[in-house]
């Protein structure tokens, strides 16, 4: 029986390392099926988004928007007590020779032992007594010690890449509205006539896409990681862009000198943005939905077309131009509303009903949303 207990704890603890190395360390996605991180996401997304589904829509928000970072304490609490675990059940295998003040053999002893070396607290009151239990307490006093250093040098690497990524969501707000839109984005340019300025802010949404694809990929959890500000997401700002790219390809009917390389770039950066969509779809699971609503339909279609040529950009109108954005369309908007239905975040309209003030326009004084 204790050796089961030898063999399960080593097994145990070769799980636990290597699924802290795969998720902190290991800077590329596991595509493994059978992983405790992959468990414990999936079962507590699956509670936690269920509970906010009943409760009123204000503190649903708060809540989704606290399971980031609480899930996160809740994985490292999961790897520590399953280590310390694993450890107690090595003592037990060993035959539990643990002498000290009042000291009484059993599990619950091995337990407290382990936990008391884990974390190196050096209590001093019970101690293991064969010189392979003090090599095993040795061994686990250098893990715990290795753990809480790589955990606390993971969250500041974390915090960055969250950082960044919202740096480039606020910076959508002037230019795209609160939520953004394609529509809105194009026609603001276009009605300053510096289309130019757009194809330069394609280009930085392309590095911000494969930051976005690299950082996320790295670390999964970022992906539960919800905006600060009402009406912004990183889902609704990349499906933006896509939309956005998509309607430049199309082209346009006036000859203009910045057109070919505008082109260009919304070629690249929508490259780009459906290579991350695609990715951080399979890391979540979220299988591509062929029948999601149709965020385009025929009115919404025109009410565009005549919303951007009021504002100077007037779109092809050969035949083929819905057929080619539809085509356009089926690339990335399956992968956008399975990541939206998953993460329970809003997609964004291609052009608001009505006039909505920008996050910028507003103030946590006033009756408006804002945070």
């Amino acid at each position: 029986m204790r050796n089961l207990a030898i063999l399960a704890s080593v097994a145990l603890l070769f799980i636990i390392l290597w699924d802290t190395f795969e998720t902190i360390v290991l800077p590329r996605t596991v595509t493994r099926r059978f992983r405790l991180t992959r468990f414990f996401y999936r079962a507590s997304w699956a509670v936690w988004s269920g509970v906010t589904r009943f409760v009123p829509d204000g503190i649903g928000d708060g809540l989704l928007g606290a399971y980031g970072p609480l899930s996160l304490l809740l994985l490292i609490g999961v790897w520590a007590i399953c280590l310390i675990f694993a450890f107690a059940l090595l003592h037990w295998g060993l035959g539990s020779h643990i002498v000290g003040v009042n000291a009484h053999h059993g599990f619950p002893t091995d337990f407290y032992l382990s936990g008391a070396t884990f974390f190196t607290l050096g209590f001093g009151d019970v101690t293991p007594g064969t010189p392979i239990e003090r090599a095993v307490a040795v061994i686990e006093a250098g893990v715990g010690f290795g753990f809480l250093a790589v955990v606390i040098s993971y969250l500041p690497v974390l915090y960055q890449s969250f950082s960044k990524r919202e740096s480039g969501i606020s910076m959508l707000d002037s230019r795209a509205g609160s939520p953004p839109s394609a529509g809105e984005l194009m026609a603001r340019h276009g009605r300053a006539r510096n289309m130019e300025m757009l194809t330069i802010f394609l280009a930085d949404w392309e590095k911000w896409a494969s930051e976005l694809l690299e950082s996320h990929l790295s670390y999964p959890v970022l992906i539960f990681y919800r905006s600060q500000h009402t009406g912004e997401s990183w889902l609704s700002a990349l499906t933006t862009i896509l939309d956005t790219c998509a309607l430049v390809n199309l082209g346009f009917t006036r000859d203009t000198p910045w057109e070919n390389a505008l082109r260009w770039q919304a070629h690249l950066t929508f490259a780009m943005a459906r290579h991350a969509i695609v990715d951080l779809a399979l890391v979540v699971g979220a299988t591509p939905l062929q029948s999601e609503p149709n965020r385009l339909p025929a009115e919404a279609w025109e009410r565009l077309r005549g919303y951007l040529d009021a504002a100077g950009l007037t779109l092809c109108n050969h035949p083929s131009a819905r057929t080619d954005l539809d085509a356009a369309r089926r690339m990335y908007e399956p992968y956008v509303a399975a990541l939206a239905a998953r993460l329970l975040l809003p997609l964004p309209a291609w052009l608001h009903d009505e006039t909505v003030l920008d996050n910028w326009q507003t103030s946590a004084w006033d009756e408006t949303p804002h945070f």
